[in-house]
């Protein structure tokens, strides 16, 4: 157990792997939920497996749990750290300090807790910003980098104001998600229609009902889990002034790029080759938004053959601490 989860309770409810609804058979053999202590912050991360360390960063508006289904199959290579982002799930809730840079500082702290100097990280969605946060801020700390399923702020151009309905369907959240009050007091109570619909109309295959009713209710539990998911939103100018910055320095670290077909596409390594030297693409068939949930299977395969120089190169080494 690490220093800084001495002396902290047991994670309890829902969010936590004792009580997360219809996790995988034996899910709860590998993988336990703790909280550390950060900096300030109380992070709740769910760990568990064997080999070198594997950062998964999970986007909006969901939790850890969007990762349970390839964490099983991740845990026979990898020791597995998959954290509630801060303003998410078990996680606190400050106030401030949703950029971007900020979030990858939480984690670097969280693996440094845990004493993992080097590690290599997936990231969907708002985890793909975060993850590219971590790789420009802290080189030193990451070996390979996942990331899948967004655009960049700060990097990918803007669309227009007026965008045809197809791609403003697609994105109008962010304008929202970015106001200051007003759409927490539009979501709340409604959080089954909001959420549900981002849901619903970004799966090529729909997630099962347990699994939305499980983030929508993570989300409705109190104003301030509504609060708390809008935060890396409305940190985004930060967020933008930190990646015009992070692009002047180019990633060199291998980089895989996933896109759902029925989504972003091969946008996704676009997007990624406008800061980074090598970036592989994979586009795939049948997915849309929630790769590791419509696509476990094709998202594990992939994860597992990008990182395989990664475990293959740690094997006959000592775990980095």
């Amino acid at each position: 157990m690490s220093v800084a989860s001495v002396g902290l309770p047991t994670p309890e409810g829902p969010g936590s792997v004792s009580e997360a609804p219809n996790l995988p058979a034996g899910f709860s053999d590998t993988f336990t939920s703790r909280y550390i202590d950060t900096g300030g912050l109380r992070q709740h991360v769910v760990t568990g497996g064997e080999g070198p360390p594997l950062l998964l960063v999970h986007g909006w508006p969901q939790t850890w749990y969007a990762w349970r289904l390839v964490m099983p199959a991740l845990a026979r290579d990898f020791f597995v750290v998959a954290p509630d982002q801060r303003g998410t799930g078990l996680s606190g809730r400050p106030s401030g300090g949703y950029d971007t840079g900020t979030l990858a500082g939480d984690l670097v702290a969280l693996m440094d807790a845990l004493g993992h100097r080097r590690f290599a990280v997936a990231g969907h969605d708002t985890g793909m910003w975060i993850g590219y946060a971590l790789a420009a801020d802290h080189p030193d700390r990451l070996e390979r980098l996942a990331v899948a399923e967004t655009p960049l702020p700060g990097l990918s151009p803007s669309p227009p104001l007026f965008a045809n309905a197809h791609l403003n369907d697609a994105l109008w959240h962010f304008a929202f998600n970015r106001l200051a009050e007003v759409n927490d007091q539009l979501a709340q109570g409604r959080e089954e229609i909001y959420f549900g619909w981002q849901f619903a109309t970004k799966a090529a295959r729909q997630l099962p009902s347990h699994a939305v009713k499980h983030y929508v209710d993570t989300l409705a539990s109190s104003p301030e889990a509504l609060h708390g998911s809008f935060g890396i939103y409305r940190a985004l100018d930060a967020t933008i002034a930190q990646n015009q910055q992070r692009k002047t320095r180019r990633l060199t670290l291998p980089v895989l790029a996933i896109g759902g077909a029925h989504s972003l596409g091969e946008q996704v390594a676009d997007t990624m080759k406008l800061a980074a030297d090598d970036v592989q693409t994979l586009v795939i068939p049948g997915c849309a938004h929630w790769v590791a949930e419509e696509t476990p299977e094709e998202t594990f395969a992939a994860l597992t053959a990008f990182l395989a120089p990664y475990r293959d190169g740690h094997r006959a080494q000592p775990q980095d601490a």
